[in-house]
């Protein structure tokens, strides 16, 4: 069974960082696209960030390109989103999904989540 459990979050001031895990476990990877995404308050969920198991490609939402990096440690099968220039608009509870096949920046098509984590950035 796969599980997907983020940590990291927490409250930070605007223009700090914080960087995000997702510890994954129950099953091999390696073909898996790994995605970030996130609810702001009142809004429904949004794409952030995905990375190819591999490594190879990586996708961002528009509003975090360069100030976002997905990234992923196979020996540890887990994926990080290291976020920097953080701002209030940011706030959001940010979750890990996977997927066994591309998926890029489409919810529906990523089967396996993680709970969540709260990212909250005062002004």
């Amino acid at each position: 069974q796969v599980q997907l459990v983020e940590s990291g979050g927490g409250l930070v001031q605007a223009g700090d960082s914080l960087r995000l895990s997702c510890a994954a476990s129950g099953r091999s990877f390696r073909s898996y696209t790994m995605g970030w995404f996130r609810q702001l308050p009142g809004k429904e969920r949004e794409f952030v960030a995905a990375i190819s198991w591999s490594g190879a490609n990586t996708y961002y939402q528009d509003s975090v390109k360069g100030r976002f990096t997905i990234s992923g440690d196979n020996a540890k099968n887990t994926v990080y989103l290291q976020m920097n220039s953080l701002n209030p608009e940011d706030t959001a509870v940010y979750y890990c999904a996977a997927s066994p096949l591309p998926a890029g920046a489409s919810g529906t098509r990523y089967p396996y989540w993680g709970q969540g984590t709260q990212v909250t950035v005062s002004s």
